[in-house]
């Protein structure tokens, strides 16, 4: 009985470097798998960050959530936004005053377009976007975007929208 157990522990004691040059790669690779999305979370915070974000003071968020705070009265903002929908061809659904400003929403396409004005002082008023597509995790974020930069722009008094599409959307639909 011990000869036997000696020549089984006999081939480990031999291959135990090999063993541990071994765990310790699938260990490392089972690590870095594990926490790839964590990875991937953190450059789209960056990317986010890096991009729009800190350019134009609009804060995203991982939900996808866009906020923005500007510097101007709630009417104001609420008038830009209203223009800026009329501009995207987003239609109003719903225009209501709530207890901390107001609430507007609208579509597009397959997306419902929520915007909550949050009065902060007489002249500072925060806005927060979702365009959400109907799925529980997927948000717009580009489409969110979109409309705090465009509303910004009317606000800013220049009411033209910064891609230059709407002038072509209107001369096809003047033709067509």
């Amino acid at each position: 009985m011990v000869e036997r157990t000696r020549l089984l522990c006999l081939p480990l004691r031999e291959w135990k470097g090999e063993f541990m040059r071994i765990w310790r790669v699938l260990g490392s690779l089972s690590l870095l798998i594990a926490f790839q999305g964590c990875a991937g979370a953190g450059l789209a915070v960056m990317g986010a960050t890096a991009g729009v974000g800190m350019s134009t003071g609009v804060e995203h968020t991982l939900n996808g959530v866009v906020y923005k705070t500007f510097t101007a009265p709630l009417a104001s903002v609420r008038f830009a936004a209203l223009k800026t929908l009329d501009q995207m061809d987003m239609p109003v659904k719903t225009d209501a005053k709530t207890e901390i400003g107001w609430e507007v929403s609208a579509t597009a396409a397959d997306r419902t377009i929520e915007i909550e004005l949050e009065r902060l002082t007489d002249r500072t008023t925060r806005m927060r976007v979702v365009a959400d597509k109907g799925e529980i995790l997927f948000k717009d974020t580009s489409t969110a975007t979109e409309i705090i930069l465009q509303t910004a722009q009317i606000l800013q008094g220049d009411s033209t929208p910064s891609k230059g599409v709407r002038g072509t959307n209107r001369k096809r639909r003047a033709l067509g």
